[in-house]
């Protein structure tokens, strides 16, 4: 049994886990287990990955239901979802358009599988998923951003009372754009998993998921998308130094979990 199973979550908590780059657990007082975005590779060349080797044997944790934000390599990871479905096949699914489409092709049936995007609400054992854009399909012309590949989605995920923001993928300008931000500042998240950069230019730089976190009210934020490849690593000590006073850095250690009470 993973230590995160037998994690006592208290009634007015969740407990997270971070497994590094984008994948998380959350768990609710209630129980109830999710995935988002689980990318456990087990081949890890040195010069492409930090760790030598995967974070999760994914046998070793029983979950409810699995939250893809987007159809990339390291969000919708084929390999680790097979893992996990060979020991738990009634697991959930919460998928954009093209995520779910890989899910089917891959044998999962249909019925596992709910198919959303951003205003839809779906439900994965006791918690509920809101959804929202992390880029918008149109890209942002102004600022010379082509439109993405895929549907890119973030998620609110209302954990036993607790709502946690999870981004997804954000566009770099995501703090310039009332229209991704009011929708899930209207959900009111706590704590929020935030996706950044320094200088790589795709996801808001340090400034820009400052005014995020400030702008949704965050009560704490967490770094994310780092931790796992060498070529797009990053500080978490330098993205909280620059957070606004109104919130709280929670940076998880690699492959470990936490309690957030909201």
């Amino acid at each position: 049994m993973h230590p995160f199973e037998s994690l006592v979550v208290p009634s007015g908590q969740v407990g997270i886990h971070w497994f590094g780059q984008s994948s998380f657990a959350l768990k609710s007082s209630a129980g109830d287990v999710i995935h988002i975005d689980p990318y456990f590779p087990r081949e890890r060349p040195a010069d492409g990955f930090i760790h030598d080797r995967a974070p999760l044997m994914e046998e070793s944790l029983k979950v409810d239901g699995i939250l893809l934000t987007h159809d990339h390599g390291d969000h919708t990871c084929m390999e680790s979802i097979d893992r996990i479905r060979a020991t738990y096949p009634d697991v959930v699914y919460v998928a954009p358009p093209e995520s779910a489409a890989r899910l089917r092709e891959g044998g999962i049936d249909d019925a596992l599988i709910t198919e959303v995007t951003a205003g839809d609400t779906a439900t994965l054992g006791g918690m509920t998923a809101h959804t929202v854009f992390a880029k918008p399909p149109d890209g942002d012309p102004a600022n010379d951003i082509a439109s993405p590949d895929v549907q890119h989605l973030g998620y609110v995920v209302d954990a036993g009372g607790i709502r946690v923001y999870v981004s997804g993928d954000p566009i770099n300008t995501f703090a310039d754009h009332e229209s991704l931000l009011a929708p899930i500042r209207e959900l009111q998240p706590k704590v929020g998993f935030l996706t950044n950069h320094p200088s790589e230019g795709e996801f808001p730089f340090f400034d820009g998921s400052s005014r995020t976190a400030a702008a949704l009210g965050l009560k704490a934020a967490v770094p994310a998308h780092y931790g796992c490849f060498v070529s797009r690593d990053y500080d978490p000590t330098e993205w909280a130094a620059s957070l606004p006073a109104s919130v709280d850095a929670l940076i998880i250690p690699y492959n470990q979990s936490v309690l957030f009470a909201g």
